[in-house]
């Protein structure tokens, strides 16, 4: 993926050296010190939850009484940056908690790691997790031996795991991005799917082409890429049906179309229910928005409604959603721990909120900046 140069440009960061943590390759703590004035992220709206090491892609659920964040982690792998994103070269995962949205942050022991899957090979991507009798599952994507990117799910009697991941992917899983909503009747369903380095425009035919394109239908004027959808089992450990196309409209009732960059979909869909309407809400990846759509049930089709976050320094935009002690908040990242290195980010937090329609408030992550 390329980096945001017009916003690159515009970021004068000097930053201090960093420690190193002595249990990870990752930097440990960064501090920007560049003049307050000069610096993009002075004005940011909220301040980093995790300062260990890299945290990107939060999932956040209540588990417990407690928020419990999901995130994948980065590290430096000293790949250069291709829009393939061979440079997100992330390998395990660690769980935090909160017990209140600006309090202290748990940090849990590593909990799950790509040695310990069998299937898979390497980039450990965007999570998330769920809760069934008694049980907790955590779904990740990971390329197989084949270098074809699927989803996993393990199990933990803990929120935080360890997790023991199952011999094989999720059947008829691929791409990337795993995101289970439970409704309020109990079932749960699976949404995933990414374009470019997840490769979902590969799967265009219904099967994988290795030789597709390596970014989406190149047609422009033709509906765009849809992310998935598919029931769980009651195993939660398998789909019970075939992955669907979700479907995400104009406000004439037609697909977004390819072309249409500041709306289609991209990649990191989520679900969340507010008020009996169902919200999609994905990143637009190349013009770095989270945007939403509002339908009537779980499978859409979803009419698009506006913008939630609008772009974060770094290239990616990733985000979850999630309501606690009668607030809802926007889990997101940025890129200020590392002073703007896209690959090496940091997980935030900020109050989300909505108009008297439903319409979701957007926010300006650096919205401080002008005060």
């Amino acid at each position: 993926m390329n980096i945001n140069n017009l916003v690159l440009a515009a970021l004068f960061i000097t930053a201090t050296a960093c420690t190193q943590n002595a249990k990870t390759t990752n930097v440990a703590d960064s501090t920007a010190t560049a003049d307050s004035t000069k610096n993009e992220f002075a004005g940011a709206i909220s301040q980093p939850l995790i300062n260990s090491r890299y945290s990107a892609d939060p999932s956040a659920h209540v588990f417990e009484g407690k928020i419990f964040v999901y995130p994948s982690h980065d590290y430096d792998a000293g790949m250069p940056e291709n829009d393939n994103g061979d440079h997100f070269a992330m390998k395990d995962y660690y769980v935090y908690s909160m017990d209140s949205v600006g309090g202290k942050v748990t940090e849990y022991p590593m909990a799950l790691t790509v040695e310990d899957v069998p299937w898979a090979s390497k980039q450990m991507w965007a999570p998330d997790a769920a809760y069934k009798n008694g049980k907790y599952y955590f779904y990740f994507p990971a390329r197989d031996k084949e270098g074809i990117f699927r989803i996993g799910a393990a199990v933990s009697d803990k929120p935080q795991g360890p997790f023991k991941a199952q011999p094989q992917p999720i059947k008829n899983s691929f791409s990337m991005d795993p995101a289970v909503f439970t409704d309020t009747d109990g079932q749960s369903y699976m949404y995933f799917g990414g374009i470019w380095g997840g490769q979902l425009q590969k799967w265009a035919s219904g099967k994988f082409d290795p030789k597709g394109s390596a970014t989406d239908l190149e047609q422009d004027d033709k509906p765009a890429l849809l992310p998935k959808i598919a029931k769980m089992d009651g195993t939660m450990l398998e789909f019970a049906e075939e992955p669907k196309d979700v479907q995400i409209l104009d406000e004439k009732g037609q697909l977004l179309k390819g072309g249409d960059h500041d709306r289609r979909f991209f990649e990191a869909a989520w679900l969340h229910k507010y008020n009996g309407k169902y919200y999609l809400s994905y990143s637009t990846g190349d013009t770095h928005l989270i945007c939403y759509a509002i339908g009537d049930n779980p499978y859409g089709p979803f009419t698009y409604q506006g913008v939630i976050l609008k772009p974060v320094i770094g290239w990616t935009s990733h985000h979850s959603i999630v309501e606690f002690k009668g607030k809802w908040y926007l889990f997101y990242h940025d890129t200020q721990v590392s002073g703007g290195k896209t690959h090496l980010r940091n997980v935030k937090v900020t109050e989300l909120k909505y108009d008297a329609d439903g319409k979701i408030i957007t926010i300006d992550p650096y919205a401080n900046k002008s005060k």
